[in-house]
């Protein structure tokens, strides 16, 4: 038997090879995902998951909140810092594992995919700028897009061997996807249409018997299934109940307390929806007040992907249009162009706004089909370079010389400085190196004698709130403030810092705190009450409008 790439190789050493080809990508991406993880300073999301880890792991009590983003996140940051310390990098390493193991899974596609096509599916994943910006970001978005792949490739994988291990797998990742990200739930709807277009390719191609026979052979195998579906059914409701149930402390409803492990059980199957339901899908029926912001969102959307993720956007149409007019086109190619597709239109609705985040869910359904084009794409070049015309040779390596310039030239802005032009960051990403003012912050605080009580303070009305925060909800009236405060919460919290705030300078009396923070237009009034014997920091918390003022003491 020959191989994908014609090769004429048994299937044993093929397979070897595959599966030695995806490891090696599959350690090339850990590498670019840990690499310098801890340079970039933390986003405002970034901080507020990193912040309430922090008082989860202090207080022992967690629930999910879905302004708060899923908790999943929240429960492997938190081992991530126990095992690691608190530190920047060691509170994304979980999102970039996950990212950087990511390829291994386009071994769940081999058998539809080619073993070049596999390897290539594998490259994708590991190399797409966009998605190793955001493995290296600490949301759950990577996360969810992660977990959906393996979702669609377990089903794939129990489709060509008829193994029931991958229907579990994909039972888990499922639950895992809807814990990571409130963006997974538009998986389901896009899965099951992408599945609706698949199966209707053949009457579209006039071939109605083989649209009813696709039809009637899906039927007969869910018969033939079902007690596996039954068995995954638990599988996920389980993993579920682990990751939405809250962990509590004393008498709050906890997983592992068995006096709370109903009020748990409820939460988690009850209450979780309901919260998601309200906050999420509720607000998004109301139409915009300007009636004209899907536009602006989908042609942003498009933006990001064309700016960041170009490699697979192309390699995708490539081969979604070269496996769909073949001789023998496969649907798992097919589903991802759909699913990708209707993604593009779905996202931007389900994210209200433009987040270079939310590409991400829609790269690994593009590699599905980039894979095909990517794997064409070498071996054209491969078979030209091998002619015997010399002319051929120069034309594939300046081929090759330019995708590779060009991939080199979007892979750098991966870890370049954030500046206001970034297409991959995003405006409150800050764009100041904030690390000699937290030194100087945590020096101040260390040397403090603790007599003026709070070791860090916040000046002024938009910086101001009602009280400090130990667990979320944060209060309507204290939102906007207490966000214009992030990503500091974090760091401040790092170096167990008691913060309090007050509406001007004079509230502090005779009692100054050794750090104080304020916005720029309270500079001389704050500085005036300080006093002499203050070092002035000043730092943008964003790419643009977020700079404030720290004072820390000498």
């Amino acid at each position: 038997m020959s191989d994908g790439d014609g090769t004429g190789a048994t299937r044993s050493s093929r397979l070897d090879r595959t599966v030695l080809a995806v490891a090696a990508v599959v350690a090339l991406a850990l590498v670019a995902r840990f690499a310098f993880l801890g340079d970039r300073p933390f986003h405002w999301s970034e901080g507020r998951v990193g912040y309430w880890t922090l008082r989860y792991i202090d207080t022992g009590v967690y629930s999910y909140r879905p302004a708060a983003g899923g908790p999943v996140v929240y429960l492997v940051t938190r081992w991530a810092i126990e095992l690691l310390g608190t530190s920047d990098a060691a509170a994304r390493s979980a999102v970039a594992l996950v990212g950087g193991l990511l390829p291994a899974a386009a071994l769940l596609f081999r058998g539809p995919l080619r073993d070049d096509e596999t390897i290539a599916l594998s490259a994708l994943l590991a190399g797409s700028p966009l998605f190793v910006y955001y493995s290296r970001f600490l949301r759950g978005d990577v996360l969810a897009a992660a977990f959906g792949l393996v979702v669609i490739g377990g089903v794939v994988r129990h489709r060509t061997t008829g193994a029931r291990w991958p229907i579990y797998l994909a039972a888990t990742a499922l639950a895992l996807a809807l814990g990571s990200s409130g963006f997974a739930v538009a998986y389901l709807p896009l899965w099951l249409v992408a599945g609706a277009f698949v199966l209707d390719e053949a009457r579209v191609d006039g071939v109605p018997a083989a649209a009813h026979a696709r039809l009637a052979a899906g039927v007969a195998w869910l018969r033939a299934e079902s007690t596996t579906l039954s068995r995954a059914l638990f599988v996920f409701l389980g993993a579920a109940l682990l990751v939405f149930a809250p962990r509590g402390g004393g008498a709050d409803p906890g997983l592992w307390n068995p006096a709370t492990l109903p009020a748990a059980v409820s939460f988690a199957f009850i209450e979780a929806p309901e919260r998601f339901i309200s906050l999420r899908v509720t607000a998004r029926l109301t139409p915009p007040a300007d009636g004209n912001s899907f536009l602006p969102a989908v042609t942003g959307y498009a933006r990001t992907l064309i700016a960041t993720a170009w490699p697979v956007l192309a390699f995708g149409f490539v081969g979604f249009l070269r496996d769909r007019y073949s001789d023998d086109a496969r649907g798992v190619v097919a589903f991802g162009a759909y699913a990708a597709g209707f993604g593009l239109l779905v996202f931007p609705i389900a994210s209200m706004g433009v987040e270079p985040w939310t590409a991400v869910h829609v790269v690994p359904l593009l590699a599905l089909p980039g894979a095909v084009g990517l794997a064409w794409a070498a071996r054209a070049l491969r078979s030209r370079a091998r002619a015997s015309d010399p002319a051929w040779l120069v034309a594939a390596l300046l081929v090759a010389s330019a995708g590779f310039v060009g991939y080199g030239a979007t892979a750098a802005g991966v870890y370049a400085a954030p500046e206001p032009g970034s297409e991959f960051g995003q405006f409150a990403q800050p764009s100041d190196d904030i690390d000699p003012m937290l030194a100087a912050a945590a020096a101040a605080i260390a040397d403090s004698d603790g007599s003026n009580g709070a070791d860090v303070a916040y000046v002024g009305d938009r910086l101001y709130t009602e009280r400090e925060y130990a667990l979320p909800p944060v209060d309507a009236a204290d939102r906007d403030a207490w966000g214009a405060r992030l990503p500091l919460q974090w760091y401040f919290e790092r170096i167990d810092a008691e913060t309090t705030s007050v509406r001007t300078a004079g509230g502090f009396g005779a009692d100054t705190p050794p750090v104080v923070v304020t916005t720029p237009d309270r500079r001389v009034t704050v500085n005036t009450n300080l006093g002499d014997g203050y070092r002035q920091y000043d730092v943008r918390l964003g790419l643009w409008d977020r700079q404030v003022v720290v004072f820390v003491e000498q």
